[in-house]
C-alpha cells in the first residue's frame, strides 16, 4: 500500500482569476468562479477529481525561476501565446521554453494529430547531479508506490503514478539551490500521515485552524500538502 497517493495540484498566483483563467485554456480545464470564503483563490476542474488545479491567490510575486514547472502537449506554440503566454527560448531544445502571464516557466512540446493529455509531465529542479535527482525521485517514486527510472542523459523520472493525470515526474539536475517557497505543488491523500514523516518527509505546518491539511516538505525542502484519509 503506498505511503501517499496523487490528489490535485496547485499552482500560487498574484491574480488568481487572471491565471487561472490561463491555464485553463491551456490545460482544457474548466475555470470556476471563486465563492466568498476563498481569498480570492480559483479552482481548475476535468473530467476526473485528480485533474483538479487550485489556483491560489498568495502576496508574492514570483522573483526567481520556478523550481517545479509544468509540461504542456499543444497543438501550436500560437495556442499558448493567444491565452497570454510568452516565448523565452525557442532554439536551445526540441520544446519550446514559455512563461504564463505571471512569468511562471512552462514547455510546450507540439505534437501532430489528436492530442488527449495536455498536462504531459512536472518538471521538477533538484540538486546539480544525477545522484541527487535519483534520491529524490527515488523518495518519490516509493512514497507513491510508482515506478524510477534512471535516464542516460543524468536525469531520473517517476511514471505510473496511481491516479495521477500527467506521464511522469521528471528530476533535472541545476546549479541554482531552492531559496523562496515553491508557486507549484502536489496535493497527497495519505492513511498514516506518521509513516509519510517517518519515511523522510518533513512538518512545515500542522493542521488546524484555518487549514484542513498538514504541510510537509520532502527531503530537498520542497513544498507539499497532505491530506489524512480516514
Amino acid at each position: 500500500m503506498p505511503l501517499a497517493t496523487y490528489k490535485d495540484l496547485c499552482l500560487d498566483a498574484t491574480d488568481a482569476r487572471r491565471l487561472g483563467a490561463f491555464w485553463a485554456g491551456a490545460l482544457g480545464l474548466e475555470l470556476q468562479e471563486a465563492g466568498e470564503d476563498s481569498n480570492g483563490d480559483s479552482q481548475l476542474v476535468g473530467p476526473t477529481p485528480q485533474h483538479t488545479i487550485w489556483v491560489n491567490q498568495v502576496p508574492e510575486p514570483r522573483t526567481v525561476k520556478q523550481r517545479w514547472h509544468l509540461d504542456l502537449n499543444v497543438g501550436s506554440v500560437d495556442e499558448l501565446l493567444a491565452l497570454g503566454a510568452t516565448v523565452l527560448d525557442d532554439e536551445s531544445f526540441d520544446w519550446t521554453v514559455l512563461a504564463d502571464p505571471e512569468g511562471g516557466e512552462l514547455c510546450a512540446f507540439v505534437r501532430e494529430g489528436e492530442i488527449e493529455r495536455r498536462l504531459y509531465e512536472i518538471g521538477v529542479d533538484c540538486g546539480d547531479s544525477a545522484r541527487e535527482c535519483h534520491e529524490l525521485a527515488a523518495w518519490w517514486a516509493a512514497v507513491l508506490d510508482a515506478r524510477l527510472v534512471d535516464d542516460e542523459r543524468g536525469y531520473s523520472y517517476v511514471e505510473q503514478i496511481p491516479g495521477a493525470p500527467f506521464a511522469s515526474l521528471d528530476f533535472v539536475p541545476v546549479p541554482e539551490p531552492k531559496t523562496v517557497k515553491n508557486r507549484v505543488h502536489l496535493d497527497l491523500l495519505t492513511a498514516d500521515l506518521d509513516a509519510l514523516v517517518a519515511a523522510g518527509a518533513t512538518v512545515l505546518r500542522t493542521r488546524g485552524g484555518d487549514i484542513g491539511w498538514t504541510v510537509l516538505a520532502d527531503p530537498a525542502g520542497n513544498e507539499l500538502c497532505a491530506f489524512e484519509q480516514d
